[in-house]
């Protein structure tokens, strides 16, 4: 018996998709693993390391586009989509999310392999990235958007989120305030200094020891902010800090 090459998630809730895909794969020998969800894909993507990720736009619990956006905020694993949407809208979002090729149903066979191998080839990831943050005794967990601290669950909004997690992707590095605004916020806000200011201070609420002396997000008076490389905090042993490549 031949031995399974690389391993494909599956994601598609249509059964006769599913089952052609089946059909397809495993005659290829492609190690197959499936899901009906988005929630499924992202945690499945953790915890089974696939090669490579087959994904529909339409799923019952979410859009496809927004399981591409938590893929890529900690992993490069290529993402083929195979859609029966072939609105060229739909396709350029798509890859401009991340996605690595576009196939629209009903298709041949013959190109979806010629589409998986030649991502496959194209990829030089040999895991499925890091799903964590850590420094020091914070945490963020990539896959669920969950803050700790000292393995503590700290309550977030999405905002104060994705601002964290910025200065964690670039732990140690002076940032200006137009760089965080528009990586954050967007073109449109790289003027709103004020505006930034907020965010950090209720960030330090909730992170610092002593907010008016903050020891992790430290300002650059007149340029910006930089998170320091925090001490390994003794309750918080595996607090290495590790980054996206």
């Amino acid at each position: 018996m031949n031995k399974k090459k690389n391993t494909i998630l599956i994601v598609d809730s249509d059964p006769q998709t599913k089952k052609m895909m089946t059909i397809i794969l495993d005659d290829a020998d492609f190690k197959l693993i499936d899901c009906l969800t988005g929630k499924q894909a992202v945690r499945l993507s953790v915890s089974t390391e696939p090669n490579l990720v087959i994904l529909d736009l339409d799923l019952p619990d979410m859009q496809g586009i927004d399981v591409i956006n938590a893929l890529r905020e900690w992993s490069e694993i290529p993402i083929i989509i195979l859609s029966a949407r072939a609105k060229d809208s739909d396709i350029v979002e798509a890859l401009n999310r991340g996605a690595n090729d576009y196939v629209i149903k009903p298709f041949s066979s013959e190109v979806l392999l010629a589409r998986i191998n030649a991502a496959l080839r194209s990829s030089n990831v040999k895991e499925v990235g890091v799903p964590q943050l850590t420094n020091g005794p914070l945490m963020i967990d990539l896959v669920r958007h969950e803050v700790f601290l000292n393995n503590e669950l700290l309550a977030f909004t999405p905002k104060e989120y994705n601002l964290l997690r910025y200065f964690m992707i670039n732990c140690g590095k002076m940032l200006s305030h137009r760089t965080i605004l528009k990586a954050v916020w967007g073109d449109s806000h790289g003027e709103d200094i004020q505006y930034l200011r907020v965010f950090v201070g209720q960030i330090r609420e909730k992170i610092e020891r002593e907010p008016s002396l903050p020891v992790l997000i430290i300002t650059e008076p007149g340029v910006g902010y930089r998170m320091e490389i925090a001490d390994i905090a003794p309750l918080h042993n595996q607090g290495i800090l590790k980054l996206l490549a």
